[in-house]
């Protein structure tokens, strides 16, 4: 535990290793840069498509039921500046942290056999930090 990660270890002193993978032995600052960040980017990504899509798609039903109510239809733009826009976005990020939270929760208090995230399952609570 008070030992270095060896997922915090810079990548640059492996330039040399033949089995490094190709950002870090043949990659610029800026490849490497997105590299070692991969996951955070990808998540990022994810974030804003998932954005984007709930604006494109909530537009047009916005839209839809302000024509069948007298209203006039809405550009993506407009709708993302509406107030249902925001409380259906904070509806679905309400159930993805709820999601999250049971999935951290139960890693900690929760045992899988053959898994390398889990703790071992004969691992008394005690030493474990339950």
């Amino acid at each position: 535990m008070d030992e270095p990660a060896p997922q915090d270890e810079d990548p640059r002193g492996h330039r040399d290793d033949p089995d490094a993978p190709w950002p870090v032995r043949h990659g610029s600052e800026l490849v490497l840069r997105l590299y070692e960040n991969s996951l955070a980017v990808a998540f990022g990504l994810c974030f804003a498509l998932s954005i984007w899509l709930h604006a494109v798609t909530g537009a047009g039903a916005y839209s839809e039921d302000q024509q069948v109510h007298g209203g006039e239809a809405v550009t993506t733009w407009q709708y993302v500046r509406t107030s249902q826009f925001w409380f259906e976005s904070f509806q679905n990020w309400q159930c993805e942290f709820l999601a999250v939270a049971a999935i951290i929760g139960g890693s900690i208090y929760l045992r899988q056999r053959s898994s390398s995230q889990s703790k071992p399952v004969h691992a008394p609570n005690a030493k474990t930090g339950d």
